[in-house]
């Protein structure tokens, strides 16, 4: 049948709000994925956008699925358009703009919530509009109807807060709690590279690779496949590793770089300097510190040499300064100059070149305006969200309620040895990339489902089954919308998690990135309805409860959070069936 041309603006209008959706995926649902990592300083912000940039394209360029569900998970039947492809495109092209209008507001608000669960309920609208109330599936539904999301509310956050206390409580009891905890730590890290290598192998089989069809291989092809990578994982760790770690944790070898770890068992009989224990460790300090001026600040600094147990009072939360504030981890290092930043820069070019004499619009006064004023403003803009203080904000100011609030939260939990928390660092990257390489691969169909529905609909002029080809170069456009999310206002999301939740560092982000996947990986196999959002933001209660005390906590951040969940499924599914039902239903002349 022929293209629906005569409905072309309803496809431009869906095309833009879908990359607004993509957009806005990366923005809340990517940026929440990576907040543990980057709040535990196991990445950088910057490091954290580029990880995201690579894994989350290819994962949906590669291997994302190339048929989407067109009726989101079975919440209204196809019959319900009664053949008529118009009204199809109609009614995903107002769920689109329902859910990504609300993704915007609450990315620009800080509540991180479900992508997934905003196209549902945008879905669920439309439905109600388009066939009334007993279309939509309002009941369990094996998993997938309006109850089932209703229960996950609750479900996946108390799952994976479980999943998270147990496995941090394994870290603690196994290594942070022993006298030689930094031994422990890198002699222990591959058990923990290989239970990390089989929940990402797991993540990707049974969620990451839709085009590959991984999960419908056997049990015991499935199960050999999980076991032989974690194990690979595992023998390279100790080859390269952990002697790594060893020359660079023990030995205290200052000068070892990163393409030293290529070397492998090599650097065993590799000597450090012999000045290596009275020079300061190269190790980051992955510590909550306090500047002079009571400030809390989470930048990572460089560490003194600590004692390798894990219980030296040297870094217990609870130190006390002469006049009885809590001091986080500060320690007496040299301070070094500090460098100007982009903007003190930028103020200095302009002062070293201002406007001429003569009238502001002549070619000499254009040339210094826009080299020297115009262009510093873009690339400052475009790069706000790589640049961005996320400690900070998580901090809050001194002196301030929230300061107050966040301090009396890092100051229950226990600090251990930079040393120690170092070799967790390695393994929370490791499952943050592959966390990453599945979301693009599987979590993008929220914004590229409805799209594909609205372009083959529009296309080709024939109501869309129950599943919709999804072109290559749909997924490869929404992929660069979803970075370009994260990069550019990811940082309004992650500044609300992480440390402003409870206190992190990177053996307990390890625990709560495994956690989540953990749980998401199980309630694909059991259908249960669970968001990564939820998953890791009850990973990261579960673990903070872990110290032993309500206080480590900051519950009325919690609190902000889960209203922000309870609130898409009302207002998207509501916003989209009102926008639906008022324009199918809306007066027309000669009617």
């Amino acid at each position: 049948m022929p293209t629906l041309h005569q409905w072309d603006y309803l496809m431009a209008i869906g095309t833009i709000f879908s990359l607004l959706d993509a957009y806005n995926i990366g923005a809340n649902d990517v940026a929440n994925s990576w907040a543990t990592s980057v709040s535990s300083r196991s990445v950088t912000l910057r490091q954290a956008m580029l990880g995201a940039a690579v894994f989350e394209f290819l994962g949906a360029v590669t291997v994302g699925a190339r048929v989407a569900s067109t009726i989101k998970n079975g919440i209204i039947p196809g019959s319900a358009f009664e053949g008529n492809a118009g009204v199809q495109l109609l009614a995903f092209t107002c769920a689109i703009v329902a859910s990504a209008s609300w993704l915007m507001f609450c990315s620009w608000a800080g509540f991180p919530v479900s992508t997934t669960y905003s196209i549902i309920s945008a879905v669920a609208g439309v439905g109600v509009a388009v066939a009334g109330a007993d279309a939509v599936q309002w009941g369990w539904n094996d998993g997938k109807g309006l109850g089932a999301i209703f229960a996950g509310l609750g479900m996946a956050p108390a799952i994976a807060a479980g999943f998270g206390a147990v496995l941090y409580t394994i870290v603690k009891v196994t290594v942070l709690m022993r006298k030689d905890a930094v031994r422990w730590a890198i002699f222990t890290g591959p058990f923990f590279f290989f239970l990390a290598a089989a929940v990402s192998t797991m993540s990707i089989i049974y969620k990451g690779a839709p085009t590959l069809n991984l999960s419908a291989k056997s049990p015991t092809t499935t199960a050999l496949a999980i076991v032989l990578t974690a194990l690979v994982v595992t023998i390279l760790a100790y080859l390269f590793w952990v002697p790594y770690v060893y020359s660079k944790v023990i030995k205290k070898d200052y000068t070892l770089k990163w393409y030293h770890f290529f070397m492998g068992p090599l650097l065993w009989k590799r000597r450090a300097p012999e000045d290596a224990e009275i020079r300061n460790s190269s190790i980051p300090d992955y510590r909550v510190i306090q500047d002079d001026a009571g400030n809390i600040s989470l930048e990572a600094t460089k560490s003194a040499p600590h004692s390798e147990s894990g219980d030296s009072d040297e870094v217990n939360s609870e130190s006390k300064t002469e006049a009885g504030t809590p001091k986080f981890g500060t320690h007496d290092l040299p301070k070094e100059p500090k460098k100007p930043s982009i903007l003190e820069r930028q103020i200095e070019a302009l002062d070293r070149h201002p406007l001429q004499e003569g009238d502001w619009y002549s070619p000499r006064n254009l040339r210094i305006i826009f080299r020297y004023r115009a262009v510093p403003f873009i690339i400052k803009t475009l790069t706000y969200g790589t640049s961005y203080d996320i400690h900070a904000a998580q901090s809050g100011e001194a002196g301030t309620v929230e300061g107050d609030r966040m301090r009396a939260v890092y100051a229950a939990a226990k600090q251990y040895p930079n040393e120690v928390e170092h070799s967790y660092s390695f393994v929370q990257v490791l499952t943050a990339c592959t966390a990453s390489f599945a979301h693009g691969a599987n979590d993008i169909s929220n914004a590229v489902g409805p799209w594909a529905v609205i372009y083959q609909a529009w296309h080709t002029g024939v109501v869309q089954g129950k599943n919709s080809v999804v072109p290559v170069w749909i997924l490869a456009v929404a992929a660069v919308a979803l970075v370009l999310g994260l990069a550019t206002y990811g940082y309004n999301i992650i500044r609300v998690l992480g440390n402003k939740i409870t206190y992190h560092s990177p053996s307990r982000g390890s625990s709560m990135e495994l956690a989540a996947a953990i749980t998401v990986i199980l309630a694909s196999q059991y259908g249960l309805p669970v968001s990564t959002t939820m998953c890791i933001t009850g990973a990261t209660v579960g673990v903070g409860l872990c110290q032993g005390n309500l206080k480590a906590v900051n519950w009325k951040a919690v609190g902000w959070i889960f209203l922000g969940w309870v609130l898409t499924i009302p207002i998207v599914g509501t916003l989209s069936g009102c926008l639906m039902g008022i324009i199918l239903n809306a007066p027309r002349f000669g009617a």
